[in-house]
């Protein structure tokens, strides 16, 4: 079992960072850290981007990279801040360039989506500044697993990891980033390599 950290943060002094190095530690020699942004993946979107989910050409080399450091790992677990209640645009870009069609799916003959990632198991560490009642009172526990859990995971056939949360991230309180981090990190880790309780599904 192997696993592959990604953060998509541009401060490597963020409790981002310190997430990915902590889970990195509790995992021990199985886990790698891909920093997005410290690496400077480009999550731009281009023409040519286009003309390759349009089948005229082949992939960028940066996007092939990319996929073949995935395809390297069992395991991969996102670690990135929540902006405006949903993943950044640098995390969005890459998996709008990375996972695309002939990698991360494919279209049927009657236009039905055939998932290829089911050889993987994802894991989610969200790193929010609100607190467990906020997205509780706010919904966006559920907005966020329909969005990103199905809309994203299922689609491509991800097995469902864990999906833990790190909340009150701005808390000034001694001590409870720290429990949050913690709390966050054991969840990931007992959740990676262990047999996913169903597989995912494309949407309809």
């Amino acid at each position: 079992m192997s696993t592959l950290i990604v953060t998509a943060h541009p401060d490597p002094d963020s409790l981002t960072h310190q997430a990915a190095q902590r889970l990195q530690e509790a995992l021990g020699g199985a886990a790698t850290v891909a920093h997005l942004a410290q690496e400077g993946f480009d999550p731009r979107f281009t023409p040519d981007d286009r003309r390759t989910y349009l089948g005229q050409q082949h992939p960028d080399p940066a996007v092939v990279a990319e996929q073949e450091r995935i395809d390297a790992h069992t395991d991969l677990v996102l670690v990135f801040p929540v902006y405006w209640w949903s993943v950044p645009g640098l995390l969005k870009g890459w998996i709008d360039r990375v996972f695309i069609t002939g990698w991360a799916f494919d279209l049927g003959d009657d236009d039905r989506i055939a998932p290829r990632l089911g050889h993987l198991t994802a894991h989610l560490l969200p790193i929010s500044g609100t607190s467990r009642a906020s997205f509780a009172r706010h919904g966006y526990a559920q907005s966020f697993d329909t969005q990103i859990g199905h809309g994203i995971l299922d689609y491509c056939g991800l097995q469902r990891g864990a999906t833990a949360f790190l909340h009150d991230s701005e808390s000034t309180e001694p001590g409870v980033v720290a429990r949050e981090l913690e709390t966050a990190v054991t969840a990931v880790v007992t959740a990676v390599g262990t047999a996913p309780t169903r597989p995912g599904e494309p949407p309809a």
